[in-house]
């Protein structure tokens, strides 16, 4: 027995540490052998298996957690055995302690043993949460993997889809019918379905695109939803004056350097704001109506230093609208209570009802400027997408930094053409033409009859938004 522990011990000192010393003898478990999961928020979230035998806890870290189903297995990394009395540790490891960090109980019960060796174990668990036949088996060298071999005691029990695109939104006026709708801010950032599995998070664009390394203070999520399984809809959202800005955000948007993202993630966070749940613990909400859904996300107690799931309102659409005009905000977005979740759809269940006038639209092309910005980009010509081609909308030739100016330069120039993109009415003579693939956010006055946009301002270069997918509004 001392031989068992001797690794245990030789990582710890009693005297710093409140786990047990292990100085206690082991003992044959008087019916089923024991077993504890404990959720490990150490240097990286992590979950501890521990199966009694032998006089000892034979243990896992199981980085992900147990498999909820056989559909995946998840990485078992072997540690070294603990005594009995771990069974039911938890409290807080020091910091400097070997494993320091919260150890919380996860789950507990008794097992079944069908198969203990060195290289396999086979077990039926019998716990609050897990449940049913598992394998631990080891790969190639130290590896280990552990699999579910039954299917989970929910029938319906689904597993978390990974393709599901943002239901969007149409513009519009406030819905007469108004005890039928909630009210939500529009939030001025960049659209992102959170996905949360194994105490990891992982964000996508409306285009798919992975963006969890670009913001890694949004990396807690996955810890503060520890044990859960969900998808969430919500936006990423940069913050001026206590304000969500998108041209704030656009200094976070487009940085390639993993020493930049680090230091502005600490000067200048982002945030997630969440609005919708999607997929909970294996089941998909997409069916059920927006109310259900809400108090599901309510429910989780989403919050934490750079996310939250603000509240949402039913009714007196006009009171909010006339509250976020006054504080300089974008916008509301009115949501019928009983829609359900139409993902990549714009449904008319859900309206902009917008204070600040602002669209989305394609850059076909640029005009030179004057003077100093001679040869340089002065406006660019920019359209929507139509049947026929794209549709030009007019120039914008304000809201430009020098930076931004010389950063389209490098963008545009790759995507030169030498005949026009746009379908009927065209830009000024003197325009460059470029492959429509680039999608900026612009505020406007008013549209004209013709289509043209008055008084464009550029606020910044959308890349989660594809240019067919460029609708005015």
């Amino acid at each position: 027995m001392a031989d068992r522990l001797d690794a245990y011990r030789g990582k710890r000192d009693p005297s710093a540490t409140p786990e047990p010393a292990g100085e206690a003898p082991g003992h044959a478990p008087a019916d089923a052998p024991r077993f504890v999961i404990q959720e490990h928020h150490a240097r990286a979230l992590h979950w501890d298996l521990r199966l009694e035998h032998d006089g000892v806890l034979v243990s896992w870290a199981v980085p992900k957690g147990i498999p909820p189903g056989p559909d995946k297995n998840h990485l078992a990394v072997r540690t070294e055995d603990h005594p009995l009395e771990y069974l039911e540790f938890h409290g807080e490891i020091p910091a400097g302690q070997y494993g320091a960090g919260t150890m919380k109980l996860w789950d507990t019960g008794t097992y079944e043993e069908h198969k203990f060796r060195d290289d396999e174990v086979m077990v039926t668990f019998h716990g609050e949460r897990v449940k049913g036949r598992h394998v631990l088996f080891r790969t190639r060298g130290k590896d280990w993997m552990i699999h579910r071999m039954d299917p989970p005691e929910d029938p319906g029990r689904e597993p978390m889809p990974d393709d599901l695109r943002p239901m969007l939104a149409r513009s519009g006026d406030l819905p007469a019918d108004d005890g039928r709708w909630a009210f939500e801010i529009k939030w001025d950032g960049i659209r992102a379905l959170a996905h949360v599995q194994g105490g990891r998070v992982k964000l996508q664009t409306r285009t798919g695109r992975d963006v969890t390394a670009r913001y890694p203070e949004l990396r807690g999520i996955g810890p503060a939803l520890a044990g859960r399984e969900a998808i969430l809809d919500g936006e990423v959202v940069a913050f001026a004056d206590g304000k969500p800005s998108f041209q704030a955000l656009q200094g976070r948007m487009h940085l390639a350097s993993d020493a930049a993202i680090r230091r502005l993630a600490a000067s200048d966070p982002v945030s997630y704001i969440a609005f919708d749940l999607l997929y909970l613990d294996g089941r998909p909400l997409l069916e059920a109506p927006y109310t259900e859904r809400r108090a599901a996300l309510a429910g989780l107690e989403f919050g934490g230093d750079h996310w939250q799931a603000p509240a949402h309102h039913v009714g007196d659409g006009a009171r909010m609208r006339d509250v976020t005009r006054a504080q300089g905000l974008e916008g509301i977005v009115a949501k019928r209570l009983d829609c359900p979740y139409h993902p990549g759809r714009r449904s008319p269940g859900w309206v902009k009802v917008k204070n600040i006038r602002s669209t989305d639209a394609v850059i076909g092309g640029w005009l030179p400027g004057e003077g100093g910005r001679g040869g340089r980009i002065g406006a660019l010509a920019i359209g929507f997408p139509d049947e026929g081609g794209l549709r030009y909308a007019g120039r914008v030739g304000t809201g430009f930094t020098q930076a931004e100016l010389a950063r389209l330069q490098g963008l545009l120039e790759p995507l030169a053409l030498k005949d026009t993109p746009f379908a009927g009415r065209q830009p000024p003579r003197a325009t460059h033409f470029v492959a429509p693939r680039l999608v900026a956010r612009v505020d406007f006055s008013e549209r004209t009859q013709a289509g043209t946009l008055r008084q464009p301002a550029y606020k910044g270069l959308r890349d989660d938004v594809a240019p067919e997918d460029v609708v005015f509004g």
